[in-house]
């Protein structure tokens, strides 16, 4: 039989082997702390070696991280209080600085997130907050990655999401949007006036030179008119031939000879 006092130890040692063997993932690094000094570069992926109780080892994910943040009450440059949320989007570029340099870096980054976007959009008017959207999801993100950099956290994306306005400020909105289609309509209407002005005044030239083209173009309307089986039919005149019956009239007035006045 084989001696127990070589066989005990021989499998405690295979034991401690086999327990020392960590598998990390493609996406993971481990940060180990050996006597509790870190070790200059993380390990993995793969099969890894770590001797507990010498060595610990702390898992870091270098996928990205979706984080929403709560909305936020904003007051923007012009004093309209809205609520504000948002979603960002980060990764650990540096698992050691993740580890070291912040107890828990997602916490951190929530926090800083949030203070970053009640005071980044605070600095902004409320037009520029609803139309620029890219503009201040731009400036977000590079405040943001200002403040994580340091802990080898990298901010890839910073979306703002929803902006809840107060009922009285929706409406008010309402009104300056009416009142804005109102005045692009009427600077419309306008604008068609005066083409068709210019145009009327072109073709009134051309007739003038043209007189025969007056008749044809009475004879194109009467075509149309016609074309519709109606049982009225309307002839337009000229307005000059009514000028010259005035003037017959006037001056047939004219002649009449004078009346004779009764002698008493």
């Amino acid at each position: 039989m084989p001696d127990l006092t070589i066989l005990i130890p021989l499998l405690i040692v295979v034991i401690y082997l086999l327990s020392s063997i960590k598998i990390l993932a493609e996406y993971e690094r481990g940060v180990i702390f050996r006597l509790g000094r870190v070790l200059p570069q993380p390990k993995g992926p793969g099969v890894i070696l770590v001797f507990a109780p010498i060595d610990r080892i702390v898992r870091i994910s270098l996928r990205i991280e979706a984080m929403e943040v709560p909305a936020q009450d904003v007051i923007t440059r012009d004093n309209v209080t809205v609520k504000v949320n948002a979603v960002v989007y980060f990764r650990v570029v540096d698992p050691t600085k993740a580890v070291l340099e912040v107890s828990n870096f997602l916490y951190a980054t929530s926090q800083v997130s949030q203070t970053t976007l009640r005071s980044a959009l605070g600095e902004v008017e409320l037009d520029e907050l609803l139309s620029q959207r890219e503009k201040l999801n731009l400036r977000l993100q590079t405040v943001l990655d200002a403040h994580t950099g340091p802990w080898g956290v990298k901010v890839t994306v910073v979306e703002v999401k929803q902006v809840d306005l107060p009922e009285q400020m929706i409406r008010a909105i309402g009104r300056q949007a009416e009142a804005e289609r109102d005045r692009r309509a009427k600077i419309i209407h306008a604008e068609g006036e005066y083409m068709a002005a210019e145009k009327l005044a072109m073709a009134a030239e051309l007739i003038q030179k043209q007189p025969a083209a007056l008749t044809l173009r009475y004879l194109q309307t009467l075509v149309e008119i016609g074309s519709d089986k109606n049982t009225t039919v309307v002839f337009p005149l000229p307005i000059d031939i009514f000028s010259s019956l005035a003037g017959a009239i006037d001056h047939l007035a004219g002649k009449k000879p004078p009346e004779k006045k009764l002698e008493g």
